[in-house]
């Protein structure tokens, strides 16, 4: 999604507010005519005698006819969102009136916005960088408190500040190279190669930081992946229905009820959950159970968690064993869950604490020891750096760009270890910078803008 020049400075409308029929609609406009255009169809005060972020009562009017009565808001350019002027009509939520009243602005010069283009011209205006802008998409989608708190932060420039503060210090070694190349007779140093490593080395720690904290970033924006596993019958869909406090999924005595999965998401301290009810692990001959066990086998080990649920009075200390090990093998953090609790043998029980203390015992009909449940599921989802204010790095794409941004600088290492020319050198230092640059839109393209902002809702 590419601008030309021209639909860069037209004006441009969109319903800010969801479709559908609601007590008020939002119509947003901006564009250097935004005030004009507004001020042709309302009825009350002269809106382009009024003062930025003010508020007026008054009628949109098509010719004699009154559409609807509104409030408009102003915002003067440049102290607006886009820092164009922007106009903000509150109408009644009907759909036919936020419809007369686009159709109204488009016949008079406006035209419809497209998805993203409102936080586009922010950034292409310098209101934000281009991570930040990203971020807007990021916080309109949250869903928990943790993924607000980190759209929010990156929204308020706190991953933009890291990026920027290591891009400047490289900036400036870059700069000193390049001049070494315009004097390369006089064999002068203007950039000491100690002191370059030590600066590579030190962007190289914290870049390392950043990616290593894109797992925890994607469990905080995506939700975390969580297969609740065992043998038919465990009790692993009343589990589901008792953590979701709702009938999900169907609870039946017959072995093998679940042959596919059922999914769910669920808000555990601030983080999304997202819990795979699964069909049952066991030998079968049933054809259909069997692509469903198969299919287990494999949720499990693209999972991020998994809940190992045994019954109590069904499952002997061989085949529990038998299991964890399977479970240890496949490297994906698990819990052991014991169900049903309320019928259990005490013995039994005394044993598998004593060889497995850390098993959590439930009774997922009786809605026992869940709390419990979740307080161990949240504790496998570090949260420590989230909670202390780190930056934590959320966006696919800029994972992607610190991963270059990695192999360049390892490669001004090697060029420094192997004492290469500076014109070399100063390719592997430029190609970092690009890459820097990629995050916050000090490096784009119009095929990485439209990417990016064809991704937003029309509104935004």
């Amino acid at each position: 999604m590419s601008f030309s020049i021209h639909e860069k400075q037209d004006t441009i409308i969109a319903l800010a507010t969801p479709q559908g029929v609601g007590a008020i609609a939002v119509i947003r406009l901006s564009g250097n005519n935004a005030i004009s255009l507004t001020n042709e169809v309302f009825k009350g005060k002269d809106l382009e005698k009024q003062d930025s972020h003010t508020i007026h009562f008054g009628t949109i009017r098509d010719g004699d006819k009154i559409i609807d009565e509104v409030l408009v808001s102003l915002f003067i350019a440049p102290k607006s969102f886009t820092k164009e002027n922007v106009v903000e009509i509150s109408t009644h939520g009907s759909s036919y009136i936020v419809n007369q009243v686009i159709k109204l602005f488009i016949r008079k010069g406006a035209r419809p916005a497209k998805p993203g283009e409102f936080t586009q011209r922010a950034f292409l205006n310098g209101q934000f960088d281009l991570a930040q802008a990203e971020a807007v998409a990021d916080l309109i989608h949250s869903d928990s408190e943790a993924s607000h708190q980190a759209a929010l932060n990156q929204m308020r420039g706190g991953f933009s500040g890291e990026i920027s503060k290591l891009r400047a210090e490289l900036i400036h070694f870059a700069s000193m190279i390049e001049l070494e190349l315009d004097f390369t007779e006089e064999d002068v140093e203007f950039a000491s190669r100690d002191d370059l490593r030590v600066l590579v080395e030190k962007l190289m720690r914290v870049i390392e930081q950043l990616i290593g904290s894109f797992d925890l970033g994607n469990v905080i924006k995506n939700g975390v992946p969580t297969v609740i596993a065992g043998k038919p019958n465990a009790g692993k869909s009343t589990l589901l229905n008792a953590l979701l406090n709702e009938e999900k999924a169907i609870v039946s005595d017959i072995a093998g009820t679940t042959r596919d999965f059922i999914e769910d998401e669920i808000n555990i301290g601030g983080v999304i959950f997202r819990f795979i009810d699964t069909a049952g692990l066991r030998e079968t001959t049933d054809t259909i159970e069997a692509i469903g066990v198969s299919r287990t086998q494999e949720k499990m080990k693209t999972a991020s968690l998994i809940l190992y649920l045994f019954d109590l009075g069904d499952t002997d200390m061989i085949e529990i064993s038998r299991d964890i090990n399977k479970l240890e093998n496949l490297g994906v953090p698990f819990l052991k869950v014991a169900n049903k609790i309320d019928k259990a043998d005490l013995g039994f029980v005394d044993e598998l604490k004593s060889k497995h203390p850390d098993t959590i015992f439930i009774s997922a009909g009786n809605k026992e020891n869940l709390e419990d449940l979740r307080n161990r599921i949240l504790e496998l989802v570090n949260l420590d750096k989230f909670r202390t204010g780190n930056t934590i790095v959320t966006n696919i794409r800029h994972y992607d760009s610190l991963v270059k941004t990695r192999q360049s600088l390892l490669d001004v290492l090697e060029g420094l270890d192997n004492e290469i020319t500076n014109d070399f050198l100063a390719m592997d230092i430029r190609r970092s910078l690009h890459y820097l640059g990629e995050i916050t839109g000090d490096i784009t393209t119009d095929d990485l803008l439209a990417n990016i902002f064809s991704k937003f809702c029309i509104g935004k």
